[in-house]
């Protein structure tokens, strides 16, 4: 699945994000010919916008800032206006709809901060060419790069005052803080607006929470430079884009194996039991054929480290072997869970396994099944069957 991974730790605005995007290798001439496709202008002086695109410095590190100019725009929009502008277009379906709900989200916040009706929301800064080309923009970035699912690190908001058109506003302004309901956000101390309303909009709308870095196999990374020149850290927003890795559960545990050949094959089932008995999380065995033409096993234990000696312990006191190979393994799971299942012979759990939030496999616990058909002398299968149904 294409992921993008937001770096929040300077915040994030739209010419931020739109800046990385372009750093991670969205070409300008692309951007701009899509954003024609807009027409938009400022009414008043009917005058067409133009971008200014720099390689900004911030501590050393390099970004692209991107800033919109126009000529002082007097005129106010609401959601119905921008939604117009958008929709008229002849951009595609899909740059449509994640800009158009990128508004509508930002507009359902300042109108539920300022108690006011949607359609009754009218934006002066949020509602300027700036912020339709910054959200647009940034639309088409994420058009361009085929990006399925994004995801966000915790969020630095900074802290202060900041002047609107509502007068001096805590940072962060109300309708940032409603915007990033349900993620992790913090104050690093800076005095600065680091993550403005635009910003907001685009992660709430678009990304999920991630405390950590998604694992990724990273294709591109891009650096969006901020206004603002910070003297705590860079001041840049850094986006990874790339393949993210199948999410399922991983741990490492340790692999216990040794090849027996002189060993009464009927005793080894009895050495299983007893290496599960003291926490084995599996214990099998495989033919082998060994040096001079010997038939052998080969036992093979999981373990947890913490369980080591106990196993070894039975293994030695259970078999005739006289060592082992002891080494660590990775494994990767499905995620795990247990339901129990009520039906007319008794309850039976169900195992399943789920990758992320999708359920990939389930099945009956074998001994449940096998206890409650010889209680009922009742067909194991039968049984199976009643667990699968009563439990969908």
């Amino acid at each position: 699945m294409k992921t993008l991974y937001l770096d929040c730790s300077s915040g994030i605005s739209g010419n931020m994000f739109l800046g990385a995007l372009l750093d991670a290798g969205l070409l300008v001439d692309l951007l701009n010919n899509e954003l024609k496709k807009l027409q938009i202008t400022d009414h008043k002086s009917r005058t067409n916008y133009k971008l200014q695109i720099v390689k900004a410095r911030k501590h050393g590190i390099f970004g692209i800032h991107l800033e919109v100019k126009t000529k002082k725009q007097t005129e106010s929009r609401n959601l119905k206006d921008i939604l117009s502008i958008i929709s008229k277009s002849k951009l595609n379906l899909n740059i449509k709809r994640l800009a158009g709900a990128i508004f509508r989200r930002l507009a359902e916040a300042e109108a539920k901060v300022h108690g006011v009706p949607v359609n009754k929301v009218h934006f002066h800064e949020v509602g300027a060419i700036d912020s339709i080309v910054d959200i647009v923009g940034a639309a088409i970035g994420l058009d361009h790069f085929g990006i399925e699912e994004i995801k966000t690190s915790p969020i630095n908001v900074g802290s202060g005052r900041i002047k609107s058109s509502h007068g001096m506003l805590p940072i962060p302004a109300p309708a940032t803080a409603e915007l990033l309901k349900g993620f992790s956000v913090y104050n690093s101390g800076i005095k600065k607006e680091l993550t403005t309303p635009t910003g907001a909009a685009i992660i709430s709308t678009l990304a999920k929470p991630a405390e950590v870095m998604p694992r990724l196999k990273v294709e591109t990374i891009g650096f969006g430079a901020g206004t603002f020149d910070l003297a705590e850290q860079p001041n840049l927003l850094r986006i990874f884009i790339g393949e993210s890795e199948l999410p399922t559960e991983k741990d490492a545990v340790l692999q216990i194996e040794t090849n027996i050949d002189d060993m009464d094959p009927r005793l080894f089932d009895k050495a299983i039991a007893a290496l599960m008995k003291v926490g084995a999380l599996d214990a099998y065995i495989e033919p082998l054929r060994m040096k001079k033409q010997r038939n052998a096993v080969k036992l093979s234990v999981l373990c947890r480290p913490e369980n080591k000696d106990r196993v070894l312990e039975v293994l030695f006191d259970q078999t005739t072997t006289l060592g082992a190979r002891v080494f660590m393994v990775r494994r990767e799971k499905l995620g795990r869970k247990i339901r129990r299942v009520k039906t007319g012979y008794g309850k039976v759990k169900v195992k399943l396994g789920s990758l992320g939030k999708k359920l990939k496999t389930y099945a009956p616990e074998y001994e449940d099944l096998r206890r409650i058909s010889k209680k009922h002398r009742v067909p194991l299968s039968r049984i199976a069957q009643t667990t699968l149904f009563k439990s969908f």
